[in-house]
């Protein structure tokens, strides 16, 4: 299967088995990634504006620097992710597990955040949280908080 075969594949939700896939720069605006098993997968730089990642499996996952602009992230688990720098403008995060992941530089701005679980994420203390949270900070390392 070529490289564009697959993307074209992974776009239709016809493969959804991308443990550890290789990824990096991908165009999968609007892909059908629903229960995806994308565990440990370099996504970084990839294009996921509009993709539906609902219960995808992102555990660790690099998406550094990604577009994921009104992605669909709900029930995602996304632990210990890397998601600097990532865009999740508009992106609905509700009921998604994020805890442990890197979001320094990440864009949050008008995303969905009700009942996400961000315990121990790390974020740019030098950027506003999203409406709703809180920087607390020990050390050199802050983290998001529910108010």
């Amino acid at each position: 299967m070529t490289e564009a075969q697959l993307i074209e594949a992974i776009r239709k939700g016809k493969k959804k088995k991308l443990f550890g896939a290789n990824l990096i720069e991908a165009d999968l605006r609007g892909a059908d990634l629903v229960r995806a098993d994308l565990r440990k997968a370099n996504l970084r730089g990839a294009d996921l504006t509009g993709a539906d990642l609902r219960e995808a499996n992102l555990r660790e996952a690099k998406l550094r620097g990604a577009e994921l602009h009104y992605a669909d992230l709900s029930e995602a688990y996304l632990y210990h992710a890397d998601l600097r720098g990532v865009k999740l403008h508009g992106a609905d995060l509700r009921g998604a597990d994020l805890r442990g992941v890197n979001l320094y530089g990440a864009d949050l701005s008008w995303s969905h955040l009700t009942g996400t679980d961000l315990y121990r994420a790390t974020w740019d203390p030098d950027r506003l949280p999203p409406p709703g949270w809180v920087v607390n900070s020990e050390g050199k390392t802050s983290w998001l908080e529910e108010e």
